[in-house]
């Protein structure tokens, strides 16, 4: 195997690759559900959320906290120069991650006979959406052979552009192949009454099942992305090799035995699995419940569901029992502009944990502390003003992203300003907990998480269940966890690094700034949507928040010499 010259890559080169690569990709996922949302409408949305509630815990159970693990140990031993080690960790996570990945597989296609038809979910057609997602389990796994200790190396390029070649193929195949199953679907009904053989006696069954073949179309895009990522890796892994030079092995100290690394492994991923194993869980059991207590309010008060509303709800949704798939449908039309923000933080994280546990690992107090202030400055730097961004323009923005789906759009909109907050409360815990993993706590995020989403379904189960609040109740819940998550990940990050960061500088200056320019954002838009187009009125009023707020940065003197340090010079050693 040929072996590129090593590579190390500073802290802000690393981010700067992930967080572009991330928000090229973001992108084109939310172009991907804006056109194939628009295609398909809510009842197609929610089989589509469906698919991916029951896939992200099998594919928590199938990654099982390896590839973070492998990130770790692999950085942890290329601090200390035992390269051979670094060899040795990839070729033992080769057969796991194979293995894990087939039997997630083989789950998630029993999983799509069972899950669609209980009672408490009551959705069958989404079996063929959790059918057509189900490769994308293996697929995934086999990319994380590379993904993670690439990324341990602080190579980011390799994951920065399989995600890309990932977004690609799930933009244009799965649009084109939704498109194509909706079109083929309408024409067949036209002609002879029927779907793929299956006669229906009206148009809005039959739209109904086009909807839901036409969600699974989307997601073979996806499926087959995630095998022209794995294909991409792979070729790449052996045509470039991973970065550790000759003369890096010759001058590292003999390998431990496999078994010695393997159950290091093990020790290490087993924590981290069991909290995105449980995060997941409670994410699948929270959406049942939500789904539950839709259908309980339409049930029993059918009239109240109806009148919050005020037309929005077709009284068709009440005689079919869909209410719960369309106000689902709703609440997922938010998620694209909700999920860009964590995902940026998430590279954040992803990209500090081998800068923390170098600090951590050489003992360095002050490097320590210095990494730790700097994460949490760039992410609070981002989340803040992002997540009051999206609360106060995301119901303007529903409007032009989905200018057909008029009703979607009116309870959508009622959604998104409570989801704006929620987002800086899950963007902001993403960094905290991978530094908690990468100072050793790998157990910690796990009880943390799991007692933060145990608060989140409480809050969910009993405000979703009141007729006035129904789904709007979801994004409350998802609020109030998270919040609990931030703080308390902060305070035993702190506890256990026995470093106070300057909160001054990290925490309450970024956010005297997002609030003067949030406020800026709130007046303008306003103002300007009375004389000037919606879109107009938006770009004119967030160029205004930018200005303000690099105006605020430097003001306040926010970003340090220390900072900038560390986001150029934290280099593999």
């Amino acid at each position: 195997m040929n072996s590129e010259k090593s590579t190390g890559q500073s802290f802000l080169k690393g981010t700067l690759v992930l967080t572009s690569s991330i928000f090229i990709v973001k992108i084109f996922g939310i172009l991907f559900r804006i056109f194939v949302t628009g295609m398909i409408g809510s009842t197609g949305a929610a089989y589509f959320q469906l698919a991916y509630e029951i896939y992200n815990p099998l594919f928590a159970l199938a990654t099982a906290g390896f590839p973070i693990a492998v990130s770790r140990m692999v950085s942890e031993n290329a601090a200390r120069n035992q390269f051979k080690d670094v060899r040795l960790i990839h070729k033992i996570s080769i057969p796991i991650f194979l293995t894990t990945g087939t039997v997630g597989f083989i789950l998630m296609i029993i999983s799509s006979f069972i899950f669609p038809n209980l009672p408490s979910v009551n959705a069958p057609d989404a079996f063929y959406s959790i059918l057509a997602l189900a490769p994308t389990i293996l697929f995934v796994c086999l990319m994380s052979i590379y993904r993670g200790y690439h990324q341990g190396l602080r190579n980011m390029v390799p994951t920065a552009v399989s995600e890309l070649i990932e977004a690609v193929c799930k933009l244009f195949l799965g649009y084109g192949i939704s498109f194509s199953v909706i079109t083929l679907g309408f024409k067949e009904y036209k002609d002879h009454g029927s779907l793929f053989g299956k006669f229906y006696d009206s148009l809005s069954s039959a739209t109904n099942a086009i909807m839901a073949f036409a969600a699974a179309g989307a997601i073979v895009g996806i499926s087959v992305g995630a095998l022209c990522g794995f294909i991409y890796l792979l070729i790449r892994h052996k045509k470039r090799g991973d970065g550790i030079t000759k003369a890096e092995l010759d001058s590292s100290p003999e390998a431990q035995t496999k078994s010695k690394l393997a159950k290091t492994l093990i020790r290490t991923a087993v924590p981290i699995g069991i909290g995105a194993i449980i995060m997941n869980i409670a994410g699948f059991i929270d959406i049942t419940l939500i789904l539950n207590r839709i259908q309980y309010i339409m049930n029993t008060y059918p009239y109240e569901l109806l009148n919050c509303y005020k037309g929005a709800m077709s009284p068709e949704v009440l005689t079919n029992k869909t209410a719960h798939i369309f106000l689902l449908g709703c609440y997922s039309i938010t998620l694209p502009l909700m999920m860009l923000v964590p995902a940026i933080t998430q590279a954040f994280g992803v990209v500090s944990l081998p800068a923390v546990t170098r600090a951590y690992t050489k003992k360095d107090s002050n490097d320590l502390k210095n990494s730790i202030e700097s994460v949490i400055k760039l992410t609070t730097m981002v989340t803040i003003p992002a997540g009051l961004s999206i609360s106060i323009l995301g119901p303007f923005l529903l409007r032009i992203i989905y200018p057909h789906r008029v009703n979607d759009v009116s309870i959508a909109s009622n959604i998104i300003p409570i989801l704006g907050i929620a987002t800086i409360f899950t963007a902001t815990a993403t960094p905290f907990c991978s530094m908690l993993q990468a100072v050793g706590r790998v157990d910690l995020p796990v009880k943390i998480i799991s007692a933060g989403l145990i608060i989140k379904i409480i809050v969910n189960y009993s405000l979703v269940g009141i007729p006035q609040i129904n789904i709007q109740g979801a994004g409350i819940g998802t609020t109030v966890g998270y919040a609990f998550i931030l703080i308390v990940a902060m305070y035993f990050l702190f506890k256990e690094t026995k470093i106070m960061p300057n909160l001054k500088n990290t925490l309450f200056k970024p956010f005297l700034a997002s609030l003067i320019c949030g406020a800026f954002l709130y007046l303008s838009v306003h103002f300007l949507i009375n004389f000037l187009p919606i879109l107009v009125s938006i770009t004119i009023s967030l160029i205004i928040e930018l200005t303000t707020y690099c105006l605020l940065l430097l003001a306040f003197r926010v970003i340090t010499k220390k900072d900038i340090a560390f986001y150029f010079n934290h280099k593999k050693s």
